[in-house]
């Protein structure tokens, strides 16, 4: 027993000693240790225990051997140097901020579903006119019903889109809907190949947006004011935006 304790203080001065010097094991901590008098177990626990950066090339090999170190110390020090290191995690994914397309805005805080209205798509031979504007014959013009668009806003307007597989948000367009007597309708380029001089582009307001998940963008608007406006997103189906057409619009009413 009295033997023991010597033995046993070395260790732990052995253990702090290497743990503050250094944080990776290596050939010399190897040598350090075995002619400290430590066990094979002990030396060969550590080497298991801690990270360790080992040369095991023949030279290196014979060094060892020369040093003392036993067969089984230099062993462990050559399966601790071929284990396959640790996989590095993949850059995380950002979660989903919504889980299923369409078009989101915040209240208070919390993203909530826009609902979309449904659009009837017309030819400008069709639908002659918008108000007090001439629309020219060729150009594609959308048909909402109601006055007004059952979703009411506050500036500033924060909006947030996840887009279908494949489709891009710049294939979304912003336009400023303007009102009739029991509807609201604009003027878009959807579909077919319009000239701006035909008044296809009158209804369209820029917009920004950052992608800040897959598929998921912020909307950044520009200074809104009060009135009627809607996200249209790329039509799915007639792409000739031909009369009688069907698609949808997600509108929303800017209130102050």
């Amino acid at each position: 027993m009295a033997r023991l304790y010597p033995r046993l203080a070395i260790l732990l001065l052995l253990i702090i000693t290497l743990a503050v010097a250094q944080t990776v094991m290596t050939n010399d901590s190897v040598i350090k240790m075995v002619k400290a008098g430590l066990g094979e177990d002990i030396v060969i626990s550590t080497i298991k225990a801690q990270p360790g950066q080992y040369g095991t090339a023949a030279d290196d090999l014979i060094s060892l051997k020369g040093a003392g170190v036993s067969d089984r110390i230099i062993a462990a020090m050559i399966e601790k140097g071929s284990a396959p290191a640790a996989a590095v995690p993949a850059a995380a994914v950002p979660a989903a901020v919504v889980s299923e397309v369409g078009v989101y805005y915040n209240k208070a805080g919390k993203w909530t579903d826009l609902q979309p209205e449904v659009v009837n798509f017309k030819t400008g031979g069709v639908l002659k006119t918008i108000g007090t504007a001439g629309i020219v014959k060729g150009d594609i013009n959308g048909h909402v019903n109601g006055l007004h668009s059952p979703n009411q806003v506050k500036t500033p307007v924060e909006i947030l889109v996840y887009t279908p597989e494949g489709t891009a948000i710049t294939e979304y367009q912003l336009l400023r809907l303007r009102e009739q007597k029991d509807s609201r309708e604009f003027r878009t380029v959807t579909g077919g190949v319009l000239h701006v001089s035909g008044g296809a582009a009158r209804d369209l307001v820029p917009f920004e947006n950052k992608k800040i998940a897959p598929r998921t963008y912020t909307v950044t608007l520009p200074n809104l004011g009060v009135g009627e406006y809607g996200l249209l997103p790329p039509s799915g189906g007639d792409s000739t935006g031909s009369s009688g057409r069907i698609g949808k619009v997600y509108s929303f009413r800017i209130i102050e």
